[in-house]
């Protein structure tokens, strides 16, 4: 796996803060609570449907995921995603990593995004060459790395398959069907985790820009 290239990174900062800014809450640091108009009998029955098919993580990374507090998968539900992945043991280097980009209170105050998140073992996965390189250049090289793992929309299981447009403004690729997906290389350990304002994968690998 490979960074992209520094020449990327200048064109990249511009653009970060418009894609982002599209999906955030206008002038809000937290996740702000949904209001909309009462639903039809219909569209009542089709958000009960769509709740059903997301309210049940699945995967052999669950387990990990603590049973109870607000690291759980009912605890982190409460909490807008940074927040909700910092409780959780199994992101604690992701965790580091969005707060040496600053990205923590972006990513809480947008709506409706899908996370893509590596554990802590994909980053220990990473040659440390790489990581460091990426560290030490959180508001460049590292936002980049990270707004890759990040596209608009909460998507459930049924919505995964196919080519998404990241944050970052790369393209990535899902393949896979009912439990078992693929992002790029990675596969989901742990998916349709529920956040305030964001779903989230949990994957076994890094999305590196190539």
């Amino acid at each position: 796996m490979r960074l992209a290239r520094r020449s990327t990174i200048a064109a990249f900062a511009l653009a970060l803060p418009l894609g982002l800014a599209a999906c955030g809450n206008s002038g809000s640091d937290t996740a702000a609570s949904p209001t909309s108009s009462a639903p039809s009998s219909s569209s009542s029955s089709s958000s009960s449907t769509t709740e059903d098919m997301t309210a049940k993580p699945f995967g052999a990374g669950c387990s990990a995921v603590p049973a109870d507090g607000k690291g759980s998968f009912s605890g982190m539900a409460t909490d807008p995603v940074a927040t909700a992945a910092s409780n959780n043991p199994v992101l604690s280097t992701l965790v580091t990593a969005v707060t040496e980009a600053g990205l923590g209170e972006t990513l809480n105050s947008a709506k409706d995004i899908t996370v893509f998140a590596p554990s802590n073992d994909a980053f220990a996965a990473v040659p440390k060459a790489t990581m460091d390189a990426a560290m030490k250049d959180p508001k460049g090289l590292l936002t980049k790395v990270l707004t890759n793992h990040v596209v608009p929309g909460k998507l459930t299981p049924e919505m995964l398959a196919g080519e998404h447009k990241t944050l970052g403004g790369g393209t990535i690729k899902v393949t896979g069907s009912g439990e078992s997906f693929k992002v790029g290389e990675a596969n989901v350990i742990c998916g349709s985790v529920q956040t305030a304002n964001a779903t989230v994968y949990i994957i076994d690998g890094v999305l590196l820009p190539g």
